[in-house]
Order: structure tokens, then C-alpha cells, then sequence
């Protein structure tokens, strides 16, 4: 019983938006330590500004969560064509950077955190935008 709800979870396809959602967070988990690792690296290592390094590492973090999003999380895709998906996918993506930048920005030039607690902060809450808007615009 264990290994049947533990195979529904992990590799059956579903459209069950809690499993769904549950896959999402380790695909939002893989992405997040590349755009986080790589904000650190480019900050900290190649003494870029942490803004400029964090819309890199962002950019860097959406490619890795496209690919693991089309392959484990998403089944079922609206559109045929995939430059046009990406397209899309990105530009959620976008508004997702968006959101990162303001709340780095705020909770490190406003409130006083460490840059890289802000990132933390951000990345929580950009996760819920970025998997809602791509499941009912992209995956539905």
C-alpha cells in the first residue's frame, strides 16, 4: 500500500493539483539551489551586485524548473508548440523576477536582512506564484 501511494506521488502522471504541488516544491527545491548557489558565487566570488547577481541566478533557476516542471510536475500541456510554452513559461517567470527583486530589495534595503535570508524569503512566496500561474495558464 505504502509503495503504490509512494509510486501514485512520485511517478504516476496526475492531475491532482496537491501532488502537483507536492512535486513542485522539489522541482522549486533543485531550481532554487542553483539560482541561490549561483547568487552566492556571483555576489560573493565574482563581486557583482547582488541585484544583478540575483536576476542572473533567477534566469539560471528557471531553465533548471522548466525542464524538471515538463518532465515530473506538469502532464498535461496546452500548447503544441514548445518555444511558444517556454515563451510563456518565461514570462511568468518574468513577473516571478519581478516579484524576487522587490522582495530582495525590501527585506534587505528595508527591513535590514542579510541579502541572501531575503532570497529565502522571496523565493518562498515567488514559489506559489510561479506554480499557480503555470498550472492554470501553461498545464491545465
Amino acid at each position: 500500500m505504502v509503495k503504490q501511494k509512494l509510486n501514485t506521488i512520485l511517478k504516476q502522471e496526475t492531475e491532482r493539483t496537491i501532488i502537483q504541488l507536492f512535486r513542485y516544491v522539489f522541482v522549486g527545491g533543485a531550481a532554487f539551489i542553483v539560482d541561490f548557489g549561483s547568487l552566492f558565487i556571483l555576489t560573493d566570488f565574482f563581486g557583482i551586485y547582488y541585484l544583478i547577481s540575483a536576476a542572473i541566478a533567477f534566469i539560471l533557476g528557471l531553465i533548471v524548473n522548466y525542464i524538471l516542471s515538463i518532465s515530473w510536475v506538469f502532464n498535461n500541456r496546452k500548447l503544441d508548440n514548445s518555444t511558444l510554452e517556454f515563451g510563456v513559461f518565461t514570462l511568468i517567470g518574468i513577473v516571478g523576477l519581478g516579484l524576487n527583486e522587490v522582495f530582495i530589495w525590501f527585506f534587505t534595503a528595508e527591513v535590514g536582512f542579510y541579502y541572501l535570508i531575503s532570497k529565502i524569503i522571496s523565493a518562498v512566496i515567488v514559489l506559489f506564484w510561479n506554480f499557480f500561474a503555470r498550472k492554470y495558464v501553461l498545464f491545465k
